[in-house]
């Protein structure tokens, strides 16, 4: 009776301690997203409501002008949409279930880059198949964000976006040259001024979690090129 006594008091120390870290990881997932909320949130918004108004303050302003901030308020806008889904994800602590994006949303995002200021080619080679939801996802992210550095250091650029299906893996390459400006300002792991440098350091851990690699860097002629090589199939199943 004594042993059973004491198995069961720790027994319950042990769940205590265990819900105890549970609820401290829900307060601060929580804290994070009235954070997320109350600062990102209300800029976007600001931003949205901003490029709404602008055209309206001259008189007769340019279908050029009109467009150009159309295309700054739908950005917004679905910036604070997918702010607001990473939100709820934060504040309910369970697995979202809304749909990701992947590879067949890959034009809606390339005709979001052009309306950025860079021209953007894209070529596919090999037999498309099926990926996982995991490598699908990545291979979107990198692709976006490799776009999204072209677009803020290097305006004026052309990308050119491979995606090669190589059967056991995929590849991934995007590669803009120097643009307008006489020289792109890198965003890498070594270049925290020009901004912070967490974007590459995303793609690398996207690529090395799902057991792939991902390399990027300047190119010679003073572009930049972004390389990943992403498994199709699990580590373990492909062995």
């Amino acid at each position: 009776m004594v042993r059973v006594r004491r198995s069961g008091a720790r027994q319950l120390e042990e769940q205590e301690r265990r819900h105890s870290g549970e609820r401290a990881l829900l307060e601060e997932r929580q804290r994070i997203a009235r954070e997320l909320h109350d600062v990102v949130a209300h800029h976007m918004s600001v931003i949205a409501i901003q490029a709404e108004a602008a055209p309206y303050k001259t008189a007769d302003p340019p279908p050029e002008l009109v467009e150009s901030f159309g295309e700054i308020r739908a950005s917004a806008l679905a910036g604070l949409a997918e702010l607001r889904r990473v939100l709820g994800v934060l504040r309910a602590g369970g697995q979202d279930t809304a749909p990701q994006p992947g590879l067949a949303d890959l034009d809606v995002l390339v005709d979001s880059a052009r309306s950025g200021g860079v021209s953007v080619t894209v070529a596919r080679s090999g037999e498309p198949v099926t990926l996982p939801d995991g490598v699908d996802l990545s291979a979107y992210r990198i692709v976006q964000e490799a776009l999204s550095n072209a677009m803020r250091h290097a305006p004026g650029s052309h990308v050119r976006v491979d995606v090669a299906y190589r059967g056991d893996d995929l590849a991934l390459e995007v590669r803009n040259d120097v643009g307008s400006r006489t020289a792109p300002v890198l965003v890498g792991s070594g270049d925290r001024a020009a901004g912070g440098g967490h974007g590459i350091i995303g793609m690398r851990e996207r690529a090395a979690m799902l057991g792939g690699s991902l390399d990027a860097g300047p190119t010679e002629d003073g572009g930049f090129q972004v390389s990943a090589v992403l498994p199709v199939s699990p580590p373990g199943e492909a062995a």
